[in-house]
């Protein structure tokens, strides 16, 4: 079993992927976490040095690989969908799932850390919601192409993931038993 799980920052790949997985009995990998292991400076750092279409591509090399693994639930970062043919590429060799909220429910995740993401330092609370939904509307065409789509606006953590556990259960093949 392989499940990609995407979206917007803030949406809760990594704080959900992480439980579902265990849960799940899978191995968990979030993309951005082994991306700064492998290049030994974080993403943001990443992005400053090399530019955003070098991450890009250090990203699908990435997913790549990952389209190989078993049992294991995947972060992507929240571009990955939206670039080369990713979004087909992870439909095809596993399970996508959306975590879908509204620019104002990011916007509230993601104020705390808006030191540590550039494109978003010194923005105001309407600049941020703004430069989200601007996002959202380019991404959306990507991110509506996941095999299932959690609207996670009214929902906590734990019941999404529960949710997509048993989407998990249910939707994959039994094995039988000789």
């Amino acid at each position: 079993m392989l499940l990609f799980l995407i979206g917007y920052m803030g949406c809760g790949k990594s704080s959900i992927g992480r439980p579902l997985a265990k849960r799940l009995g899978l191995k968990f990998v979030d993309m951005d976490a082994e991306i700064e292991r492998r290049c030994g400076v974080s993403v943001q750092q990443f992005f400053a040095d090399r530019g955003e279409e070098a991450f890009r591509r250090l990203e699908r090399e990435l997913l790549r690989e990952l389209t190989s693994a078993e049992d294991t639930v995947v972060a992507t970062g929240g571009g990955v969908p939206c670039f080369f043919d990713n979004m087909e590429l992870m439909n095809g060799a596993g399970v996508t799932v959306y975590f879908k909220l509204a620019p104002e429910k990011l916007a509230a995740r993601l104020e705390h850390g808006k030191a540590k993401r550039p494109l978003l330092r010194g923005k105001s609370q309407r600049e941020l919601v703004e430069y989200i939904r601007e996002n959202l509307e380019r991404r959306e065409p990507f991110y509506s192409r996941a095999r299932l789509i959690v609207a996670c606006d009214s929902m906590s953590d734990e019941y999404v993931a529960r949710h997509v556990e048993m989407y998990m259960e249910n939707s994959q093949p039994k094995r039988e038993q000789l």
